[in-house]
């Protein structure tokens, strides 16, 4: 039964209930999320419950994506996934500890595959967390949303700009709903800062100033056994093929951040990693969400050695077609800062981490808000100025807008877009002078060897669309 058919609550029930104090709260980064307790839905209707699948169950699906949805009540983690079956029991061990202690029962519950395109042949599964590493999403949630299921996937949306598109579009053919990992937008101020921009607080708005963390370089890394828990030819997926290292992959023991976050095969660094954060939030705020900058530029370098080689010290600029200058580097603060005719506001996580190995040192002094005038922060928007989206957790989101149809806070084509742009800085950094860019075609303008950047050859059998029509059985 699709998932649409299975809720049976409505998206104004659900908010009537919100508003009821039905739902409990609690306290997570960025807001309060509601849960939704067993007796709204009824303990014994399984059909109102929006069955999820994990697939990828390492660092950030353990403490971030995972935990996002067992928290709720309406939604049940029946599945996990992973090429490696030892994350593969690790998980379901996890899992059904949580239900476990829940129900106050011995709970067995979780089913484990080591191949996804199994876990979205099972019927019974409504959507899927997508929580692999970078060069895995787009392919997955091709070929998640063409099996029926709404997808949650990780940031950044794809490792190409034509894998993003193909991305995008599929989404919109099936009409499934999917929620790109760009948690910001469910924290308060993050919102707050947009509609003060939006609204003109600032003035007219000038310059964007985005500030990332880095990454450290690294050694050459010896050639070591595949581990026999581990099914390297699918980890490495659409990727060449090349020699099995520890650090290129994950920790074979304990859940520390992984080397392929290094390895430009697999991503392209802190400029999609946080870039698709903090640029995202900068296009809320700037109203540039289903566009993109015209020209960008900039340096960037990058290691002459060792396994890891993604972008180190960066500097990369753009200007979009209303005239805002975008600035991005390592070397600014990590946040967003907004300057305008009348001042300026800076916003940022503050003090939070999403995972206790995030590359960002924490920051106890500093400010989530801040501005030229204390005064600006202060503001209230009124009722007939711009009120954008409210969400107060971001997969909460995602299982709200399952039941109701409509698009969550962080859909498929604004993330595209998102990512896209983290993608033309790189691309700048890359071939190290001015880029002109098309957003409507999506492609640079009279430069063939930058649109060469825009997609990769794809290993056989892992292509993006040989996945996306492979038949599989469900076992």
């Amino acid at each position: 039964m699709a998932a649409e058919k299975k809720s049976g609550v409505s998206r104004r029930t659900f908010l009537d209930l919100t508003a009821k104090g039905a739902l409990a709260t609690t306290a997570l980064i960025g807001g309060f999320p509601t849960i939704v307790p067993a007796s709204v839905f009824g303990k014994n209707a399984p059909s109102n419950r929006i069955n999820v699948g994990a697939i990828g169950v390492g660092r950030i699906s353990r403490t971030h994506d995972m935990p996002g949805v067992w928290q709720y009540d309406n939604a049940l983690i029946m599945a996990v996934c992973d090429v490696d079956s030892r994350r593969v029991e690790e998980g379901k061990q996890l899992v059904n500890g949580v239900y476990s202690k829940k129900t106050g029962k011995d709970y067995d519950g979780v089913r484990g595959y080591s191949d996804y395109r199994e876990l979205l042949a099972n019927k019974d599964i409504d959507a899927v967390l997508i929580s692999t590493p970078d060069h895995w999403h787009a392919p997955m949630v091709v070929h998640a949303v063409e099996a029926g299921k709404d997808v949650y996937m990780q940031k950044p949306a794809s490792l190409t700009i034509s894998e993003g598109r193909l991305m995008a579009d599929a989404v919109k053919r099936t009409g499934r709903i999917m929620q790109v990992g760009s948690q910001q937008r469910s924290t308060t101020q993050f919102r707050y800062a947009a509609e003060l921009v939006r609204n003109g607080r600032i003035g007219q708005l000038k310059t964007v100033y985005v500030g990332l963390p880095g990454d450290p370089s690294g050694d050459e890394e010896p050639e070591m056994p595949i581990p026999k828990n581990l099914n390297y030819d699918m980890w490495l997926g659409t990727t060449p093929e090349v020699y099995y290292t520890e650090k290129r992959v994950h920790p074979q023991v304990g859940y520390d951040r992984p080397g392929w976050l290094r390895c430009e095969q697999f991503g392209a660094g802190m400029i999609t990693g946080w870039g698709s954060h903090h640029i995202d939030c900068s296009h809320w705020a700037m109203n540039t969400e289903y566009t993109g900058p015209v020209e960008i530029w900039g340096k960037a370098e990058f290691p002459k050695k060792g396994l890891w080689d993604v972008h180190g010290i960066f500097r990369t600029e753009a200007v979009y077609e209303n005239g805002v200058h975008m600035i991005v580097s390592n070397e600014l603060p990590n946040g967003i800062k907004f300057e305008g005719t009348d001042g300026w506001i800076f916003v940022s996580r503050g003090d939070a981490a999403v995972t206790a190995s995030d590359p960002v040192a924490k920051q106890k002094a500093a400010k989530a808000l801040d501005a030229s005038d204390p005064k600006l922060i202060e503001s209230v928007i009124g009722p007939n100025e711009i009120h954008l989206p409210v969400s107060k957790e971001h997969h909460g989101n995602w299982l709200e807008s399952i039941v109701s149809r409509k698009e969550p806070i962080a859909p498929a084509e604004v993330g595209h877009r998102s990512c896209s742009a983290c993608l033309l800085h790189h691309a700048a950094m890359k071939l190290d002078r001015k880029l002109y860019w098309d957003p409507k075609k999506e492609q640079f303008k009279n430069d063939a060897e930058a649109n060469k950047l825009l997609s990769r050859t794809q290993r056989s059998p892992y292509a993006i669309k040989a996945v996306a029509s492979t038949k599989t059985k469900s076992r």
